[in-house]
């Protein structure tokens, strides 16, 4: 399953890059992009887990960026 959000507060691409490269890491997760010029976040994971997935996903970027908030 694929889905596309909204980000908000994201503040620079470097955070957006780390952001994108621990997303991937996560278990279930196939594919993932942050993009800062466009605030979004596109991710690709398992249809099954996906809201757990999700919720891993939220907590990796605020791990990296706190103000940064994902609208879902």
């Amino acid at each position: 399953m694929k889905k596309t959000y909204r980000l908000k507060d994201l503040d620079c691409a470097n955070c957006a890059a780390k952001m994108e490269r621990n997303i991937k890491k996560l278990s279930g997760v196939t594919d993932a992009s942050v993009n800062f010029l466009t605030q979004k976040m596109t991710v690709d994971a398992e249809e099954a887990r996906f809201e757990e997935i999700m919720d891993e996903v939220v907590r990796v970027c605020r791990r990296v960026e706190p103000d940064c908030v994902i609208v879902r």
